[in-house]
């Protein structure tokens, strides 16, 4: 059925085919989110070029950066989620006021977290090192990222209204504009302007802010089903509670990653420096392997809690089937690049021979829970979409802080480096076991009253 024959006050989240509806949001938003991967990538590749304690200082910092993603894109679930709801359920009324909360409380978001760069960034990282040059460096990069946060919350929040709507161009048109920008100024800032680390901040920042207005643009222009009010604006608490009863446990859920990578950091740290650099590299890779698949997520969540408010469970069930078919095979070409070009993909860094060396074992063997992975990420996503954060939350605190930690550490007593790696591994097989167990349970209480 094309656009034009739908019914003008049915959205095509209702009515379009489902494989059609599912690429024609998840496409933009995975193209979008693999040149957001490319710039973080770049980040790390001008910065290792700087040196490996350079290098170092931003692996280090990688978990206040993720817990400001997890903020942002957490709230930005329980945004996508409500509104999506809403609108399925032609309650446009509730679906202004989740847009209009949702952009508050990015706000907020900041405040919080431009305050906290300011104070404890320096003891952050004497938490985790004593060398000088790391200290410094990376003090300086996070206190440039929370100041100018704003950027990265205001744009998130933005795109998830945009994405809830079904018009994912307009959010991979901000990603991709403020990619160029971080990848022209990087160079310019870090090298031309002699920055050093702190350049790629500025860098990654101005990106993020001119992303963000780009995203207010096109919401008040091109998103004619929600209405922004900038002026008078007033924090509603109903809306709010709505936002994070699914926002909250993703927020914890994403922060989770923030604690395992910092307790992780503190186990590799005991053996070599290099080591805390070759996980810091690892996440900059994966992440051109994840990225996609929580692209298709964010195009999914809309779409199953739309028709969850419109009582059609076909369409939810096959949305949830297609999108794991699709993240299986993404994850099988990511195995494949990570068994393969192990050497390849570390020497974009300037990996010396002690790196290679550590490195090469690490990528082959953390990449083989990739396609367990795959399933894990999307059934979480299905429980956020139908309103049961909580589940996703279990998920990911016993994959990673009851699992993965634990067996990090316990394999790393046996002295050799190459063993902590397995934890990744170990972790996702018992992250698939509860999805599979929780999926279960969603069916029979959400889905199966849907055919009643």
């Amino acid at each position: 059925m094309s656009e034009k024959e739908m019914k003008p006050t049915e959205n095509k989240m209702g009515v379009m085919p489902i494989n059609q509806l599912l690429l024609s949001i998840s496409v933009p938003i995975m193209l979008s989110m693999l040149v957001q991967a490319l710039y973080n990538v770049v980040d790390s590749i001008f910065v290792s070029r700087i040196s490996e304690n350079a290098l170092n200082a931003v692996s280090l910092a990688f978990p206040v950066q993720n817990l400001m993603i997890a903020v942002a894109t957490g709230t930005g679930v329980g945004i996508n989620a409500l509104l999506g709801k809403s609108l399925g359920e032609k309650n446009f009324e509730r679906a202004n006021l989740a847009a209009n909360n949702g952009v508050f409380l990015g706000v907020c978001s900041y405040a919080v977290f431009a305050v906290l760069g300011l104070l404890f960034s320096r003891t952050f990282f004497l938490a985790q090192t004593g060398v000088a040059e790391i200290v410094e460096g990376g003090t300086e990069y996070i206190m440039v990222c929370a100041v100018g946060s704003f950027g990265i919350f205001l744009a998130i929040a933005l795109e998830r209204l945009l994405q809830a709507t079904g018009k994912t161009v307009y959010s991979m048109i901000n990603q991709m504009v403020g990619a160029v920008i971080n990848i022209i100024f990087d160079p310019i800032f870090i090298f031309v302007l002699d920055m050093g680390v702190v350049g790629a901040a500025w860098a990654t920042v101005l990106g993020q802010v001119v992303g963000a207005f780009m995203g207010l643009c096109f919401n008040l222009r091109r998103n004619p089903e929600i209405t922004l009010k900038l002026r008078g604006f007033r924090p509603d608490g109903a809306t709010i509670r709505r936002i994070y009863s699914v926002g909250v446990p993703s927020i914890i859920m994403a922060s989770i990653g923030s604690v395992m990578t910092f307790g992780l950091n503190q186990i590799l740290i005991g053996f070599t420096t290099t080591a805390t650099a070759v996980l810091g590299v690892y996440f900059k890779l994966q992440s051109f392997v994840f990225m996609p698949i929580f692209g298709m997520n964010n195009g999914m969540v809309p779409i199953v809690a739309y028709n969850f408010g419109a009582r059609k469970p076909d369409r939810m069930l096959g949305t949830v089937k297609l999108a794991m078919c699709y993240a299986t095979g993404i994850m099988v070409l990511g195995v494949a690049l990570f068994q393969l070009f192990p050497g390849v993909l570390l020497g974009f860094f300037e990996a010396s021979d002690n790196m290679l060396a550590i490195g090469v074992p690490a990528l082959r063997i953390i990449s083989i829970h990739f396609i367990l992975a795959g399933f894990s990420i999307v059934a979480s996503s299905t429980f956020q979409s139908l309103g049961h954060g909580v589940l996703s939350l279990a998920v990911s605190l016993i994959r990673q802080l009851v699992v993965l930690l634990p067996a990090a550490w316990l394999l790393s007593l046996s002295g050799r480096l190459e063993m902590v790696w397995w934890a990744f591994p170990l972790a996702e097989l018992f992250s698939v076991a509860l999805c599979a167990i929780f999926l279960r349970y969603i069916y029979r209480k959400e889905i199966l009253p849907l055919r009643a």
